[in-house]
């Protein structure tokens, strides 16, 4: 950081001082991140076998698992797109590697998917529900029906009301109930997985699905879409890549694990990989095999009555008395509204998190981003979204079959562009730290397998759902283009910030106040304080990020703006310029990198040094970290903060300061009164005088800082003594040569 060195007067005690926050600093654990994504990934169990069964036949469960499992090859697509990326996401890949053309064109689709996420999880709870009420008043009231249809949409506009409100408050907020939901439906999970195997073994036989093979696909009219008629059905791979596409619902959801990965605390790589594992696994489970337990268990017979309601279905043909499978259920259809109802916020945070991207980029105006003034969310983002999935429920008037007609037209479509984007970079970037397994070497050129093999499935996944689903390709062409207009209009509206250089920076909430508190940054006692100024320069900063465990220590970034005279009357955009903005912004981007939360503060005043030890002594920190001067070495910048620091008015706090330089070794000095750090010679020499009188005339009361506290009389007598002194002083100097 370098700083002008002009001794000047502290600033004024009155000054004002900017706090500035963003959406973008609250971090949440791989369980948190794991319950956003299964929110999603994992309700398709409720909905996604039936759906599959209807389109393919009776062997759907077999696609169903093969889809599940193919979902670690796609997990392994977003982690390495993760690691070279702060802030994933089809976007930013596909821009990258494609140009923003086919990024605008993807996410569009992409933005397609999410919107109809909500939708049809939410109207497929609210079926289970009427369901389910419909059931228990058919015996004792029959008069007593609820309208299926308008009941799930009414019931699906009001959950998306609920957590368009906890989004609006932050993905903390909003992850704590998708953790719940989670806990609950793993209990659910459980009792299918020890109930199907006893049930098996207690009926003495299972109806096996058939074999996932052409000759036992049966497609209808519209599963085939503009395949009815053609020659393409008939040849075996296309109509096992068809079935596949169909089948494919059930692995919607992971492009938020891209989104997600933003939040996800320090280390953010590692607990992306146990994020990811956790969901994959979690999700063969509960939909893959659930699903196989379902065609095993459920007569054939009367399966067909419980396509909209698989696992309920499932849960009254399990072994045991009557009232027991009832009970059981009434708790799967519980569940079943808790997770369902929860992909909605899966869908919020996806949406929101992909708008975010392109805005950032300069696509969509910077209005979109502008944060709550309480919660600090892009709250304007969040409305839109959530008006969009009102729209499409209320449209759909509850009918769920023809929300997963339109469903998966993003979700292939975008893990295929994901992936082709992440090959191609593969080629044009070296710098991942995680690359999909299965890469070999052939003449000094790396042939990534795993990753090609994965790419080709997804695209003639792509291709097939392209024609075999009808309703999906019209409607979703219609909001992709539309989209993509939007998009493409705002990106042209922004063409003159581009050539400002002010296109994507951070959008901060600023507040004034007289003077600094600990309190209204949330910091406390013994805080870690980072100056920084320099935005090329921030090797001191992400030093502190990766060394500092935020459970004991909060972190704290301040720059100094120089001012002279009444800084108190400068405004919030002259304290917190277009710069203060551009380095904010690359601090916030070190931050998500690391996954640690800091605190932002813009402080004005005369003299940078003073500044910066009176903001310390404010906020009681430990450590006061800076970057080096240009004008100086290490040592003689560190006393001169030293120097300031004296300045202070007593009682003056204690800190640690550190000087950390690119090009220089770290220089650490300790400000105010502190144990002296000795050499080992030194200790060795104290623990021998040390012995040698307690074997003197000294006992054991006598220890080691008596030793030291007379040793300090004795020079403090020496350098007051005018004979002495020069000779004291001699002694120091040559210490001072050997050190």
């Amino acid at each position: 950081m370098a700083l002008d060195m002009t001794p000047s007067a502290p600033s004024r005690p009155g000054a004002k001082v900017v706090v500035a926050t963003t959406v973008a600093l609250a971090f949440i654990s791989f369980w948190r991140a794991a319950s956003i994504v299964l929110s999603d990934l994992a309700s398709s169990a409720f909905y996604a076998g039936g759906i599959a069964e209807q389109a393919i036949g009776r062997s759907a469960p077999w696609f169903v698992l093969g889809v599940m499992l193919f979902s670690f090859a796609v997990r392994s697509v977003y982690m390495e797109s993760s690691s070279m990326f702060v802030r994933g996401g089809v976007y930013v890949v596909v821009r990258d590697s494609m140009g923003p053309f086919v990024a605008r064109l993807s996410v569009s689709s992409l933005l397609f998917d999410y919107i109809l996420t909500g939708p049809i999880s939410v109207v497929s709870a609210g079926q289970y529900l009427a369901g389910m009420i419909n059931d228990t008043f058919a015996k004792s009231h029959p008069a007593w029906q609820v309208p299926t249809n308008f009941f799930a949409a009414g019931f699906a506009i009001l959950v998306t009301a609920y957590f368009w409100w906890l989004n609006i408050k932050g993905v903390h907020e909003s992850s704590g109930k998708a953790l719940r939901i989670m806990q609950i439906t793993t209990v659910m999970v459980v009792m299918f997985l020890i109930w199907c195997p006893l049930t098996i073994l207690l009926k003495g036989a299972a109806q096996f699905p058939p074999a996932p093979v052409p000759a036992n696909l049966h497609f209808n009219d519209t599963s085939l879409g503009w395949f009815k008629g053609t020659v393409w059905p008939t040849f075996p791979l296309v109509a096992v890549t068809i079935a596949f596409g169909h089948s494919l619902l059930s692995m919607s959801g992971f492009e938020t694990l891209a989104q997600v990965y933003r939040e996800i605390a320090y280390p953010k790589l590692k607990n992306l990989a146990i994020t990811g594992n956790i969901v994959c696994v979690y999700a063969a489970i509960s939909t893959g095999l659930i699903t196989l337990f379902a065609a095993m268990i459920i007569p054939d017979a009367v399966r067909g009555k419980y396509v909209d309601n698989l696992l309920g279905g499932l849960a009254m043909y399990l072994a045991g008395p009557e009232l027991l499978r009832v009970g059981f259920h009434l708790f799967v259809v519980v569940v079943g509204v808790l997770i369902l109802a929860g992909a909605v916020n899966t869908s919020m945070i996806g949406a929101n998190g992909v708008m975010n991207r392109v805005a950032e980029d300069g696509v969509l105006v910077d209005w979109f981003r502008h944060p709550h003034s309480r919660f600090g969310t892009t709250y304007r983002i969040i409305n839109l979204i959530a008006i969009l999935q009102i729209v499409t429920i209320a449209l759909s008037k509850g009918d769920v079959y023809l929300l997963g007609e339109a469903y998966a037209f993003g979700v292939v479509w975008s893990f295929f562009l994901k992936s082709l984007g992440v090959l191609v970079l593969r080629y044009h970037r070296h710098d991942q730290e995680y690359k999909f397994p299965f890469n070999f070497r052939l003449g000094g050129v790396e042939i990534p397998v795993g990753l090609a093999a994965t790419t080709m499935v997804l695209g003639a996944t792509a291709i097939a759902n392209l024609f075999s689903k009808r309703f999906a390709t019209i409607y979703g062409v219609i909001f992709t283009v539309s989209l993509f207009i939007v998009f493409t209009v705002s990106e042209r509206i922004n063409r003159k910030k581009w050539k400002d250089g002010k296109h994507g920076l951070e959008e901060f909430n600023l507040v004034s106040q007289p003077e600094v508190a600990a309190e209204s940054l949330r910091a406390r006692p013994g805080a870690v304080l980072v100056a920084v100024r320099d935005i090329n320069n921030l090797k001191h900063l992400r030093s502190v990020m990766q060394k500092t465990n935020v459970r004991r220590h909060d972190i704290v970034v301040m720059t100094v703006r120089v001012v002279t005279g009444a800084a108190g009357q400068l405004g919030e955009t002259q304290l917190f310029s277009d710069y203060e903005r551009a380095l904010f912004t690359k601090v916030v981007s070190l931050a998500e990198k690391e996954g640690k939360t800091v605190e932002l503060l813009v402080v004005p005043g005369a003299n940078p040094l003073d500044v910066i030890v009176q903001t310390a002594q404010r906020l009681q920190a430990s450590r006061v970290v800076v970057g080096p001067s240009q004008a100086m070495e290490s040592a003689e910048f560190a006393r001169r903060i030293g120097l300031a620091w004296e300045r202070l008015p007593e009682p003056r706090h204690p800190f640690s300061l550190e000087v950390i330089s690119p090009d220089r070794a770290t220089f650490f000095v300790n400000l105010g009164p502190h144990p002296p750090r000795l050499w080992p010679e030194d200790l060795d020499r104290l623990h021998n005088m040390w012995l040698k009188l307690t074997n003197g005339s000294f006992d054991s009361k006598l220890h080691h800082r008596d030793v030291v506290g007379v040793a300090l009389q004795r020079l403090e007598r020496d350098l007051e003594n005018l004979e002495r002194r020069e000779e004291a002083e001699g002694d120091l100097r040559n210490e001072l040569k050997l050190h």
